[in-house]
């Protein structure tokens, strides 16, 4: 009895067996071939390797730790740890190994006792690592190992957010929860048409920009594709527009809604993220000598050692002290109409000189007190035609406009940006006139 019935279990784990061989194993009915189906889009590449036919561990470079070390805790021989530390750093220097940087290794098991380090994967940043694959063992000898550097894929997504301005542009966009280089790029963008130290609550603006991912993670933005700013009851555009010139190349360039570009000859102001102390004026109270007199510049109040930016191209036609109270100051000629004066300098920046021709936005020195001023300040003056005027109120021509070659195409992909950022869109598209 006890046979018969051993006998009749045997018969049943056959079926059994016979049963999930025919669905699953061989797969020839439709089951059968959905499951394998789904096994196969379910295996997952890591670094462009099948991580199912890997031990994989993932670890972050240790206090003092180096690539010797971390190839020798991971099973590497001596040989082949210098062998892998050459192919590696043929590709990226290993010196630069840094501090809490992400590793992987992958290794093989050919059995359950054993096991081999087959690739060392470095992460050097958000967008590219080192791989390396270590040479493996054929009976005696071991093939050398060989590495390469490779980028991740950058995927780019756009993006499109406003804010009102309460305070300042910096903390409406980190109000709004806009990452801190958008309101970077908008202060730069619109640099020569406004002035930030003078934006007011209400002012509010509105940006299309592209965020770059690595997978499903945010590397950071990129390009800002076009912004709108409201500004005292003025609202200014700006669209960046690429274009070929036969001279100069591929190019690109931020404009607005007429196709005029959007930098002018001038900085609209010599130095970021201050606050205007003092004002224009021909009758002010000195702070220091106590009597009224002209003071036909704008102090900007900032830290000592802030940089203090040329605000457009021009020669240096002055530099020293100057006995008026003044301190160290620079003087710069622009062109046959403008000239500017930046003064209580703390010192010069490296390599002006009286002659010395400069770039829009060169540092030419750093902000302090010497002379007489009651704590560290810029005094920044503008002389048009021989005599001061109001910095703030400063109009210079734009630079050249959107060649008439690419209006028409100009026009097109700005209305387009525009019915997004007025969250609308454009029943007559425009025409070159």
């Amino acid at each position: 009895m006890n046979r018969a019935k051993s006998i009749i279990i045997l018969i049943l784990v056959a079926a059994a067996v016979l049963v999930c061989s025919c669905h699953g194993g061989t797969g020839k009915t439709a089951e059968g071939k959905e499951e394998k189906a789904e096994m196969i889009e379910e295996s997952q590449m890591i670094y462009g390797l099948n991580a199912d036919s890997f031990l994989i561990e993932t670890y972050k470079v240790g206090k003092n730790d180096y690539l010797g070390g971390i190839l020798s805790r991971a099973g590497c021989c001596t040989i082949a740890v210098q062998e892998a530390a050459e192919a590696i750093n043929e590709v990226f220097d290993v010196r630069k190994i840094r501090r809490d940087a992400e590793y992987t290794l992958f290794y093989s098991y050919p059995n359950d006792s054993t096991r081999e380090l087959s690739y060392f994967v470095y992460d050097v940043d958000a967008t590219s690592y080192v791989i390396c694959e270590i040479g493996k063992k054929e009976g005696l000898h071991r093939g050398r190992p060989t590495a390469r550097m490779c980028k991740r894929e950058i995927k780019k997504r756009e993006k499109i957010c406003s804010a009102v301005i309460e305070t300042n542009l910096w903390n409406a966009a980190r109000a709004a929860n806009i990452t801190p280089t958008i309101a970077l790029d908008l202060a730069d963008i619109f640099a020569w048409t406004i002035d930030f130290f003078d934006i007011e609550k209400g002012d509010k603006f509105s940006v299309i920009y592209d965020e770059n991912y690595v997978d499903t993670t945010s590397i950071g933005t990129g390009q800002v594709r076009a912004a709108k700013f409201e500004h005292r009851g003025e609202t200014q555009y700006a669209f960046i527009y690429e274009s070929a010139d036969s001279t100069m190349g591929s190019w690109s360039s931020y404009y607005d809604i007429n196709g005029n570009s959007l930098r002018r000859a001038f900085l609209k102001a010599p130095l970021k993220y201050s606050r205007i102390s003092s004002k224009f004026s021909n009758s002010r109270k000195h702070p220091i000598l106590k009597v009224r007199r002209a003071h036909h510049g704008v102090d900007y109040a900032a830290p000592s050692g802030t940089p203090v930016m040329s605000i457009g191209e021009g020669k240096i036609i002055a530099k020293g002290w100057d006995p008026k109270g003044g301190g160290n100051y620079i003087k710069i000629r622009h062109n046959s109409v403008y000239t500017t004066v930046y003064m209580h300098l703390k010192s010069f920046g490296k390599g002006m000189g009286q002659g010395k021709m400069v770039h829009q936005g060169e540092v030419i020195g750093y902000v302090g007190r010497t002379g007489l001023a009651t704590g560290p300040h810029l005094d920044f003056r503008v002389y048009k035609n021989g005599t001061a005027v109001d910095p703030l109120k400063v109009e210079a021509p734009p630079v050249e406009p959107v060649p008439n070659d690419d209006m028409q195409d100009f026009i097109n992909k700005s209305d387009s940006l525009r019915g997004i950022l007025d969250g609308r869109s454009l029943m007559q598209p425009r025409t070159m006139p």
